[in-house]
């Protein structure tokens, strides 16, 4: 098949959700003889995309500058439109061009959108081309998640004004996402339960779950090992989201002095990029190191005692539990965190359905160095088995089938 993949940044390199997901596609179905073409909303140098793997896996890649929208010009379509801030967040009239440019020198299979914030741009493709199939890959069901954002946010006087944005914006993003299903000739969950969500807008036709996933034997980490003490609590994420955001500074606020307690050594690695000032006002609490920017995110698992997932907000496959889980962390994780990964009790992974309930998981498995062995073992094994990019490829192919291709 020849696949144009649109994308909202190169997902190169990829460390974090978006760019995980989408290189591990372009790479499976690379390896399968299929032909790929980029098209993202990128700023780097060619000469830099040449040099990249990127360049390997993809007959052409085609980059326009990301758009820049001010708090102001967002405000006012708060205010004075209808439309979802996140419909219009990428789009840009450079982009617009270059895709019916494309299109129009080659003769595609499938027009494969990655995430809600290019699939703006799904539409106006199926209007000029009604004859192409078109891909929406959701990376999240995004009005569920911002309605799970308004509850959490509400509870907060401060946070009133975010609450108030995401409850007018999970109205509009529900609507968008309506027409989204409706115009897509195949939309893809990354879970059973956003498939579910989705499934209200278009019930013509049953959504495909292909779980994020990962290339598990890049997380077998031969590299020197960082001494981060014998009791590191580990969270990894891009800093400035606000789901993570809002993780770490629960956890840090309402968990772990709670340990500390009990066992004072104990420290908290948050490691991910562009830190939001709530998170590094951290800081000056004890315990609690940030990081900012890694090359790599692999020795700060391996030199965790127990990789935290505190997450409160969210949803689809959090791709940093799969890394914890394929580098053999033990992990311990609330019910929404490991919402989208398979219920299994084989998974190796600690569910804390409350505060209470994760404080105690945490104290229990800091004081045995043996059953966090084991954990980590099953989950290394479990990822393996059911996330490594080897076994979801086939998934995928299996929903291009569905509507005629593959």
């Amino acid at each position: 098949m020849k696949i144009l993949m649109v994308t909202a940044g190169l997902p190169y390199p990829p460390h974090q959700g978006g760019a995980l997901r989408t290189d591990g596609i372009i790479q499976g179905l690379h390896k399968l003889g299929h032909e790929i073409t980029l098209l993202s909303l990128d700023s780097r140098a060619a000469q830099e995309v040449k040099d990249s793997p990127l360049a390997q896996y993809c007959r052409q890649i085609k980059m326009v500058a990301p758009p820049s929208r001010s708090k102001s010009e967002r405000l006012r379509n708060l205010i004075l439109s209808r439309e979802a801030d996140i419909s219009r967040r990428l789009y840009t009239d450079e982009l617009t061009q270059a895709l019916k440019q494309i299109m129009e020198q080659d003769r595609f299979d499938l027009i494969q959108f990655e995430g809600i914030e290019v699939a703006c741009y799904l539409p106006l493709a199926n209007a000029i081309f009604p004859d192409v199939k078109m891909c929406y890959d959701a990376f999240n069901a995004e009005a569920a998640l911002q309605r799970v954002i308004y509850e959490v946010d509400r509870t907060q006087v401060k946070r009133w004004p975010m609450a108030f944005y995401s409850f007018i914006q999970s109205g509009r993003i529900e609507q968008f996402e309506r027409m989204l299903c409706k115009e897509a000739d195949l939309v893809i969950a990354v879970s059973s339960e956003d498939a579910a969500i989705l499934a209200q807008y278009q019930p013509a036709y049953t959504i495909p779950v292909v779980p994020n996933g990962i290339f598990t034997h890049d997380y077998e980490w031969e590299g020197e090992k960082l001494d981060l003490g014998q009791h590191a609590l580990v969270f990894t994420g891009k800093m400035d989201y606000r789901p993570n955001v809002d993780a770490v500074i629960w956890f840090s606020k309402e968990i772990l002095p709670e340990i500390q307690a009990i066992i004072p050594a104990v420290r908290f690695y948050v490691v991910g990029q562009r830190p939001h000032p709530e998170v590094e006002k951290l800081r000056d609490l004890p315990g609690i190191q940030i990081t900012g920017w890694v090359k790599d995110v692999q020795p700060f698992l391996h030199g965790a005692a127990i990789y935290v997932a505190p997450l409160r907000m969210g949803s689809g496959t959090r791709l940093k539990i799969l890394e914890a889980m394929a580098a053999g962390c033990a992990v311990v994780a609330t019910p929404l965190a490991a919402s989208g990964i398979r219920n299994d009790e084989q998974n190796g992974m600690s569910i804390a359905k409350t505060e209470q309930e994760m404080i105690s998981t945490i104290l229990a498995l800091l004081n045995q160095t043996e059953k966090r062995d084991q954990m980590g073992q099953a989950a290394q094994d479990y990822v393996k088995r059911h996330y490594d990019w080897s076994v979801l490829i086939p998934q995928l192919i299996e929903a291009y089938k569905g509507i005629g291709l593959g």
